[in-house]
C-alpha cells in the first residue's frame, strides 16, 4: 500500500448553526485562494439562493485549499437531520471528518447523528470547539460530553485519541490551546489537519477504480459524477466500466475530469489515487455507482442510505385560480420534475399512485419535503400538496413508527407547559437537566408524528424563548392515538375578492389569514377558527349602498392585521381534509372538497 503525503481529505460535519461554512470561509481566506482585492461575501459556500436566505447549508460541498505543498479537499455538509442524507454518502470520499461542537451549546442531536455515521465508516475525528470568544463558553465541558459521546457511540481507541483544537470561525483563529488566542490565526488548525488527517493510502499505479458519491447537472455538459478514486489512475479519454447499482456493467468513455481549487472547478487531464474528482461523459450515472478499468471489474459497496421518514402527496393543481401564474402544471411536468430530483436527492423517494395526477413523495422530514416544495416553485411549477404523514413498517409483525430524540432548552417558567404538551403528542421524558442562565434543558423520545404541527405551538408556549432540535432516533411499536389540530377552519363562501366589510364581519369568528382586496375562492381557508368546527364565512361581502345616513354607522371599519403563515407554517397547519396550493407568486391553503354542499354530503356519509 502506497501513501500520498501531498493529499488530505476532510470533511467537516456539525450540527446547524455551529459554523461550519464560517469555518470553510476563513480556510478558504487564509489558504490565500482569494486575490487580495477580490470581494468575497460570507459564506461563501451556501451559494443556492435559499440558503442564503435562510441561513443554512442544503446540498454538500467541495472545495480545495493548499498549505505548505499539500492539497486540502474540505467538503462543507448541511446541520440539519433532514438532509442527513447529504453527509452520509459524502462521508465515503473523506478520511477524517472535523467535528465542530459549539462551545456553549455542546453536542446537540445532529452532532450525534452524523458522528455515529462517521465512527461506523472508522474516520478519525479532528474536534473543533468553536465560538470560544462566546459569552458563558464552556469548553472543558463541552469537551467531556464529546468524549462521553463518542464512548456512547462505540468508538474505537484511536478514534478517543482525537485532537483539540480551540476556534472562533467568525474572527479568523485556532489554538491548541484555549489560554493562548491573541493574535492567532487558522495556522494551527492548518497543522493539525496534515498531522492527524490520514494520507489516502491504496494501490497508486493499479488498476483504475472511481467511487461516485455526488451527481450535479449542467446545463451544457449534462449529469457530473463527484467521486474519488480509489485506486490507480483516471485519465481524460479512458473507456471505463460502470458497475451499475442493479447488477449491470456498461462501458463508459471520459470526456472531461475537473478538480476541485478553492471555489472553482479547474479541467485536469488526470487524477491519481485520493483525488477528488467530477467526471462528465456518462449519461445515465447515478450515486454510489463505480466506474472500473474494464480488465478489472471490482464494484465497491456503497453506504446504506436511512430510509425515510416522512411521505406526502404531490398533485397536479386544480383550484378555479389554477394555470393563472405557474409554467409547468400538467402531470407530466410534475412527475418529470420529481424523478429528476431523485436522482441526485439520495434520501428522497418519489412513488407513482393509482392516479395519474398525484405522486406520493417521501423524505427525511419536514423541512427536507418542503425545501424542495420551494425549489421548484422558484422553477415556475404549480401543484398542490397533502397533510406530511409518517411513514410506518411492519417489523417482526408489529406495526412500528419512526421516533424522533427530541432536545429543547426554555427558560424554567416554560417547563411546565412544554412537558404538558408534548405529554398529549405520546412524548417520553428521558433526561432533564439545569443550564447556565437559568433555563433547563429536557430530552425526550416522541414518536415523528407528535412533532408535526408542534413547532409553532412550541415558539407560542415559550414567547419565542425555547429552542428545539430533533434527529430521527429509531422504529418502535406504535404508540397510540395522538390528538389532532383543535382548532377548525374559517372557509370562504364564494369566489370574489375580499372586502374590508366582508372581513370586518368575519374576523370575530376567529384569526384571518387574509386583507383586504385578495382573490379568493369557494372552498378556500381564510382563517383559523377557535372552535374545533369549520366554519364558513363571506369575505367578499359588499355593503348595501343606501341614501340613508346614520351617525357613526359609517365610521372606518377597524381590521385586525391578519397572519401571514409560510410555507412550513401551511403544511403543519392543514388537516387530512386539506391541501396547500403552491404556485410562484401565492400560496393558499384549501378544502380538498371545495364545495360546501359536497362537504356536508361526504361528512354525513363518514358519519352513517
Amino acid at each position: 500500500m502506497e501513501k500520498r503525503e501531498d493529499l488530505r481529505n476532510i470533511a467537516i460535519i456539525a450540527h446547524v448553526d455551529h459554523g461550519k461554512t464560517t469555518l470553510v470561509d476563513q480556510l478558504l481566506r487564509q489558504s490565500g485562494i482569494f486575490r487580495e482585492n477580490e470581494e468575497v461575501s460570507d459564506r461563501v459556500m451556501d451559494s443556492g439562493d435559499l440558503e442564503r436566505e435562510r441561513g443554512i447549508t442544503i446540498l454538500s460541498k467541495n472545495t480545495a485549499v493548499h498549505y505548505k505543498g499539500t492539497k486540502i479537499n474540505i467538503v462543507d455538509t448541511p446541520g440539519h437531520a433532514d438532509f442527513g442524507g447529504e453527509v452520509e454518502r459524502v462521508l465515503m470520499m473523506v478520511d477524517a471528518v472535523l467535528l465542530l461542537v459549539d462551545a456553549f451549546e455542546g453536542c446537540m442531536p445532529q452532532t450525534r447523528f452524523v458522528l455515529k455515521k462517521a465512527l461506523a465508516l472508522g474516520k478519525k475525528p479532528i474536534v473543533v470547539i468553536n465560538k470560544i470568544d462566546r459569552p458563558m463558553a464552556r469548553p472543558d465541558e463541552v469537551i467531556d460530553e464529546v468524549i462521553d459521546l463518542l464512548i456512547e457511540l462505540g468508538a474505537n481507541e484511536d478514534q478517543l485519541e482525537f485532537p483539540v483544537v480551540y476556534a472562533s470561525a467568525r474572527d479568523g483563529y485556532a489554538s491548541l490551546s484555549k489560554e493562548d488566542l491573541v493574535g492567532k490565526d487558522m495556522t494551527d488548525l492548518f497543522e493539525t489537519i496534515l498531522r492527524e488527517c490520514p494520507a489516502p493510502c491504496g494501490e497508486l499505479h493499479g488498476p483504475t477504480q472511481v467511487l461516485f458519491s455526488n451527481v450535479d447537472y449542467d446545463d451544457y455538459i449534462g449529469r457530473i459524477g463527484i467521486g474519488r478514486v480509489e485506486r490507480g489512475e483516471i485519465r481524460v479519454g479512458m473507456t471505463l466500466t460502470l458497475c451499475k447499482r442493479d447488477g449491470t456493467f456498461k462501458n463508459e468513455h471520459i470526456t472531461k475530469l475537473y478538480q476541485f481549487d478553492g471555489l472553482r472547478r479547474v479541467e485536469v487531464q488526470s487524477a491519481g489515487l485520493g483525488d477528488i474528482v467530477a467526471v462528465s461523459g456518462i449519461s445515465d450515472l447515478n450515486i454510489g455507482e463505480t466506474a472500473c478499468d474494464p480488465e478489472t471489474i471490482e464494484p465497491l459497496p456503497f453506504i446504506k442510505i436511512d430510509e425515510p421518514t416522512v411521505s406526502m402527496m404531490f398533485l397536479v393543481n386544480n383550484s378555479p385560480f389554477a394555470g393563472r401564474e405557474g409554467k409547468y402544471v400538467t402531470s407530466r411536468n410534475l412527475r418529470d420534475r420529481l424523478f429528476k430530483e431523485v436522482e441526485t436527492n439520495v434520501a428522497m423517494r418519489v412513488e407513482e399512485t393509482d392516479t395519474t395526477d398525484t405522486f406520493k413523495v417521501s423524505g427525511r422530514g419536514e423541512l427536507h419535503l418542503s425545501i424542495l416544495i420551494e425549489q421548484m416553485r422558484r422553477q415556475d411549477y404549480e401543484f398542490q400538496v397533502s397533510r406530511p404523514t409518517v411513514i410506518y413498517k411492519e417489523i417482526d409483525g408489529v406495526r412500528c413508527e419512526p421516533m424522533e430524540l427530541l432536545m429543547i432548552d426554555v427558560p424554567e417558567d416554560y417547563v411546565g407547559v412544554v412537558m404538558e404538551k408534548l405529554g398529549t403528542r405520546k412524548a417520553e421524558l428521558t433526561n432533564m437537566a439545569p443550564k447556565e442562565g437559568g433555563s433547563s434543558h429536557l430530552e425526550f423520545k416522541i414518536p415523528a408524528r407528535g412533532l408535526i404541527g408542534y413547532r409553532s405551538e412550541f415558539m407560542t408556549d415559550t414567547n419565542g424563548n425555547g429552542i428545539m432540535n430533533h434527529v430521527f432516533d429509531s422504529y418502535e411499536p406504535y404508540k397510540g392515538d395522538i390528538p389532532g389540530r383543535t382548532q377548525g377552519s374559517l372557509i370562504s363562501f364564494e369566489t370574489g375578492t375580499t372586502t374590508g366589510y366582508g372581513l370586518f364581519n368575519a374576523q370575530d369568528r376567529g384569526r384571518m389569514f387574509v386583507g383586504p382586496g385578495v382573490e379568493v375562492y369557494e372552498g378556500m381557508i381564510v382563517g383559523v377558527s377557535p372552535k374545533s368546527d369549520d366554519i364558513t364565512v363571506n369575505v367578499c361581502k359588499k355593503k348595501h349602498v343606501t341614501n340613508t345616513r346614520a351617525a357613526g354607522s359609517d365610521e372606518a371599519l377597524r381590521l385586525t392585521p391578519h397572519t401571514v403563515l409560510s410555507l412550513e407554517q401551511c403544511l403543519e397547519f392543514i388537516s387530512d381534509d386539506e391541501l396547500v396550493e403552491v404556485t410562484p407568486k401565492h400560496i393558499r391553503m384549501r378544502k380538498t372538497i371545495l364545495s360546501h354542499e359536497l362537504r356536508m354530503k361526504a361528512a354525513s356519509k363518514k358519519k352513517g
